[in-house]
């Protein structure tokens, strides 16, 4: 058993957190005096690691990474090739190979900077392509596997280079899904495919025919990107894949008409199909009350860090919580608050989860920061101090 004394759950009163394993079997008020039978530890002792006040969460949940895409802990990659999504594709490919991407090593430094930031469950898009085939995959999950059960994460097989464009993708998705791949992916069916019925009749196909979900990146705009959210939930209603169907970025939401969008996230709600978000400062944000009060949930992901798209990102996915906050206009506490829940325990779903929360039976994934509450944390985002992935300490500055 490992206790984690004195600290402050969600900003509570003081208490001590006790894990058996890999979960939160109980929490208790904290009594100095009698809350263990020994001196308080470190936290490299892994019986008793004295808090010292400070508040509790649960672990960061990563909604939308590419972790095999970076050239994290390589030297500096100067920004180059041609912009836009098209021509970001372009330049990717042609310098991968020589930068070892995917690879092992370069994907478990992606991994330990998310856990230096808190994060020990995520979701993740890895390409899959006429390139690659499976390998980025199989390099992702044997980084994951490094950590020995303490970090987490499922797989979305993505179609970086297009679907229909290239000719046995379709395949490989399939391939993925069948291989265990949580979720397919697809892009811009509209302005990568050119054939945005084509592209989203294949992939659903897929999803139905071998039960996974779908996760598919959509930065087409406006009207178009509306467009492309009605096949979508057409799609996911003839299919019967309701509560399994995620759309990223999806800028085009909130650049509607309220009444427009307010028609959208009806639909959407009747079917559970989410959004993530990585709250680029370029597009208006997704609009917290809406969303909450339509009943459609969102996370926050990092999308790729250090990588060929973009020398930028630094794996803290509560940073991207406290740039759609400052970017939202979020100033009042209780939805501060509610920012904080959707980059934590409200993304239990996002990652597989019934529950995801600092409470009995739990998986024990916490962070400690020092911080009054959590919405000091998220305006400051204050270092993680401690980060517990499964039971096991994966970073510690106590």
């Amino acid at each position: 058993m490992t206790i984690i004394r004195n600290v402050r759950p969600w900003g509570g009163p003081p208490s001590d957190i006790h894990i058996t394993d890999t979960r939160i079997t109980a929490i208790t008020p904290h009594e100095p005096a009698t809350a263990v039978g020994q001196d308080a530890g470190t936290a490299a002792d892994g019986d008793v690691i004295d808090g010292g006040g400070r508040l509790a969460l649960p672990s960061i949940v990563n909604t939308h990474a590419h972790v095999d895409k970076s050239w994290q802990g390589l030297p500096w990659q100067s920004y180059g090739g041609e912009g836009g999504t098209d021509g970001r594709i372009r330049h990717e490919r042609a310098r991968r190979d020589e930068l070892g991407i995917p690879g092992v090593e370069i994907t478990t430094a992606v991994l330990r900077e998310f856990v230096r930031y808190g994060t020990t469950v995520m979701r993740t898009h890895v390409d899959v392509d006429l390139g690659v085939a499976q390998r980025g995959i199989d390099v992702v999950r044997e980084a994951v596997a490094s950590f020995d059960g303490a970090v987490e994460a499922q797989i979305v097989a993505f179609p970086q280079d297009g679907v229909l464009r290239r000719e046995g993708v379709l395949d490989l998705l399939a391939e993925s899904a069948r291989a265990g791949a949580e979720y397919i992916g697809g892009l811009d069916p509209a302005t990568i495919d050119r054939d945005p019925v084509g592209q989203l009749d294949g992939i659903f196909a897929i999803a139905a025919e071998h039960g996974c979900g779908i996760d598919i990146h959509l930065h087409d705009p406006a009207e178009l990107g509306a467009f492309q959210f009605e096949l979508i939930l057409e799609r996911t209603a003839r299919y019967g894949l309701a509560g399994r169907v995620n759309v990223a970025h999806g800028f085009a939401i909130a650049q509607l008409p309220a009444s427009r969008r307010a028609d959208l996230l009806a639909a959407m709600a009747e079917l559970d199909v989410t959004m993530t978000t990585v709250a680029p400062m370029r597009v208006p944000q997704l609009p917290l009350h809406e969303f909450d009060d339509a009943g459609v949930a969102f996370g926050f992901g990092t999308d790729g860090i250090r990588d060929l798209w973009s020398p930028y990102g630094t794996g803290d996915t509560l940073g991207i919580a406290w740039q759609y906050g400052r970017a939202a206009r979020v100033v009042r506490d209780e939805d501060l608050l509610r920012v904080v829940r959707i980059a934590t325990s409200d993304a239990a779903r996002f990652v597989g989860r019934d529950v995801h929360d600092l409470v009995p039976g739990s998986r024990a994934d916490l962070i400690l920061l020092d911080a009054e509450n959590p919405m000091d944390a998220l305006v400051r985002t204050p270092p993680r101090d401690l980060v517990i992935g499964g039971g096991r300490v994966l970073h510690s500055t106590l």
